[in-house]
């Protein structure tokens, strides 16, 4: 099962400036050499029949991504209106600024099949390509962000997969992000 690293991914997960709040230790080069060399731990479904997370102990020193908010950081909290790519329109986003969290014990890529890169307009020489990758604690995934589910639904022009809005699953990953953020570093 050939996996590669999609241009969409690339400069979130590998950026040319490094940022401490991406993949640190490891090119993207060898971050693919090792999901295609090394076995993951645990095969998740994702949230559509073409998407799988592989889940593998990190092995880099790279940091979780999401971290709780709480009375003692709340101040630290930023916004903005922020776009993935130029072609897509800006949404509102938060983050942390300051804050040092813990070394993740999971890489969690997020896998799409082939066909699903070819209907959304990318073309990869492998069955699965990386969109994304949870910094985690634990084996198991961190909800989707409410915008990136509604976005998904939107559909592929803009910027999303097609998939339909499911409401249960939307409510869930509202109570995770209303008690965490993502950090920049």
């Amino acid at each position: 099962m050939p996996i590669a690293l999609t241009d969409f991914a690339r400069p979130r997960l590998f950026p040319r400036e490094p940022r401490r709040n991406t993949i640190q230790d490891i090119t993207a080069d060898a971050f693919v050499q090792h999901l295609n060399e090394t076995p993951p731990v645990q095969v998740l479904d994702g949230y559509a029949p073409f998407c799988k997370l592989h889940v593998h102990r990190n092995w880099t020193s790279t940091r979780c991504l999401a971290v709780p908010i709480t009375d003692d950081n709340r101040h630290l909290l930023r916004s903005d209106y922020e776009a993935r790519t130029k072609d897509e329109l800006p949404v509102l986003v938060r983050w942390f600024e300051g804050i040092e969290p813990p070394v993740a014990n999971f890489l969690i890529p997020i896998l799409y099949s082939r066909e699903q890169l070819a209907r959304e307009g990318t073309h990869i020489d492998a069955d699965w390509g990386v969109v994304g990758c949870m910094y985690t604690m634990e084996a198991e995934e961190t909800p989707m962000a409410p915008i990136t589910m509604m976005r998904n639904a939107l559909g592929v022009e803009e910027g999303g997969s097609g998939v339909g809005l499911d409401r249960d699953a939307y409510r869930r990953s509202v109570e995770f992000w209303r008690s965490h953020a993502n950090w920049r570093g």
